[in-house]
């Protein structure tokens, strides 16, 4: 009869794993009280960080954006305007379809100008940017560089290349901690813009501010063209009807002047007929370019986004705080973590030495 076969090199194997959990268990065992110790440190620090770290406000906006082309052509009434070189159709397709709207609220264009206006602040008038600073006390970092310490921004006047520089670092940090916008469902249009400050009242305005920049540059971007167009036509029909009614007084001047002309000289009537020719003339210029000016309020009116304002930040704002259980367990975690790391990490070592 076989006898079974035993794998010894297997049975090795789990003895020597059993009997190193065991030498883990005891080492760690006995180091349980500075294991402890570094627990309780560990806790302490969570609630003093729970303590100092001040509470993060949340200033929201959602809306919704709704675009409309005008879409096919204007047929027969657009015929007047192209000949005159003005295009009435012709949305802006692509201009800031899609994620470009997302991306043009990071602009440092867009944030710059948020920046730079002006905030009522419980009474006290105060740039956006002079508040960040002072909120993060800025200053107090460049405490070792005066040109900084000293450095104030204005509404007027243009900016300096220090002032253009500490911009540039405001915006990045903005991008990076303060601002985001958001599009969570593909399928729809609605955009959601999230500010993030340990300063509840420059959180609010500077959402609101972005907010009414973006959206203001955005409605001008999309109907730029047909406001440039409906400018030229309004141009072009007040300058034809200057010219119809300089026509009806010249009929009118001409039929004065020679009330009763000889039939049979047929020179009288020229004058007469030439200005009635150009009373018609213009007249049917005018007919048509009035038709051509409605088509082109109604193509900028069709190609004018709609953005309805959803909800909007009001105070006070949703706060996010580090709670001090929170920082007592997290701490306390840690604490016990490390040690625990350290202490194995230094066993090892000892036990490569030996």
């Amino acid at each position: 009869m076989e006898q079974p076969i035993h794998n010894s090199a297997s049975d090795l194997s789990m003895k020597e794993v059993i009997l190193k959990f065991k030498s883990w268990s005891s080492y760690l065992w006995s180091k349980r009280m500075l294991i402890l110790i570094w627990t309780i440190i560990g806790a302490i620090l969570g609630i003093t960080y729970s303590i100092v770290k001040k509470p993060v406000y949340t200033a929201k906006a959602v809306f919704a954006l709704e675009e409309s082309g005008i879409g096919g052509s204007l047929g027969e009434y657009s015929g007047i305007a192209s000949m005159m070189g003005i295009s009435l159709g012709g949305s802006s397709e692509g201009l800031f379809t899609g994620e470009n709207i997302l991306e043009l609220y990071k602009s440092r264009n867009m944030l710059v100008k948020a920046l730079l206006k002006e905030g009522d602040f419980k009474g006290i008038k105060q740039l956006l940017v002079e508040r960040y600073i002072d909120s993060y006390k800025l200053r107090k970092s460049w405490s070792d560089k005066p040109r900084l310490r000293d450095i104030r921004f204005t509404k007027q006047g243009k900016l300096t290349l220090l002032q253009d520089s500490v911009l540039n670092e405001i915006v990045k940090a903005i991008n990076k901690n303060i601002l985001t916008v958001t599009k969570p469902d593909k399928s729809l249009s609605i955009i959601y813009v999230e500010t993030k400050s340990i300063d509840q009242l420059f959180a609010k305005k500077f959402n609101d501010q972005v907010v009414a920049n973006v959206n203001e540059y955005y409605v001008q971007t999309k109907t730029k063209k047909a406001s440039q167009n409906l400018a030229v036509l309004k141009f072009q029909t007040d300058s034809v009807r200057r010219e119809l009614n300089k026509s009806i007084a010249g009929v009118a001047s001409t039929i004065e002047i020679n009330p009763n002309p000889n039939l049979s000289r047929q020179s009288l009537k020229v004058p007469t007929q030439r200005r009635q020719v150009d009373f018609e003339a213009n007249k049917a210029i005018l007919v048509e370019l009035v038709k051509s000016l409605e088509m082109s309020k109604v193509s900028l009116r069709k190609e004018t986004p709609l953005i309805e304002v959803i909800d909007e930040p009001v105070l006070p704002l949703e706060k996010t705080k580090f709670g001090k259980l929170k920082g007592l367990l997290v701490g306390g975690f840690l604490g016990a973590f490390l040690s625990t790391l350290v202490l194995w990490i230094r066993k090892i070592t000892d036990e490569i030495l030996n």
